[in-house]
């Protein structure tokens, strides 16, 4: 009868080690997953909220009225690429600044193209009420379904070529720049 008692006993306590190393396991995965530093890839929200306003007012060409847009387009018979970003809320906007729209590549092939930057922020102070106004408009009449980011290549008529959306924040713009390859001419 001790014995059963015995083989009792060992089993409560195996019952117990198990359970505590269960309870062991899912405290200390939290802490460990949230205790890393940050990766090479990530950025500063504040700087990264400064990088992707400087697309627009980098110098590089980017105009942020579609007619002005149109009009140049027709003018220059080049098509135009107009990318749709949410600024301070939209990680792969972000990222997509620094892995394509700052390399010597973009800068390259965008002379081939009227650039029209669309932004879209949550922050209304980022822009004047006249171009959230504006921005709105274009979002509603080319970006119905609002995916940012977004990359659409319009020609001088205001038709849509084609486009490409989303970012995987790898780094890798492949696709992007095949777009834009695409309709350079």
């Amino acid at each position: 009868m001790s014995d059963i008692k015995h083989g009792k006993l060992l089993v409560l306590t195996t019952e117990n080690i198990k359970t505590m190393r269960k309870v062991l396991l899912f405290t200390l995965i939290p802490v460990l997953l949230f205790a890393q530093g940050p990766d090479d890839t990530s950025l500063d929200v504040t700087e990264a909220d400064n990088q992707i306003t400087a697309v627009a007012d980098d110098g590089e060409g980017w105009l942020k009225n579609y007619d002005e847009a149109m009009a140049d387009a027709k003018k220059e018979g080049r098509n135009v690429l107009v990318y749709f970003t949410g600024s301070d809320w939209c990680p792969p906007c972000k990222l997509l600044k620094k892995d394509l729209f700052d390399t010597a590549a973009f800068k390259t092939i965008s002379a081939n193209y009227t650039l029209l930057y669309i932004d879209i922020p949550r922050n209304r102070e980022l822009l004047s009420p006249e171009q959230m106004k504006h921005n709105s408009e274009v979002l509603n009449k080319i970006n119905k379904k609002a995916v940012f980011p977004l990359l659409i290549v319009m020609n001088e008529k205001g038709s849509k070529l084609d486009q490409y959306s989303g970012y995987s924040m790898n780094g890798e713009v492949q696709y992007h720049m095949e777009l834009l390859e695409k309709y350079k001419d």
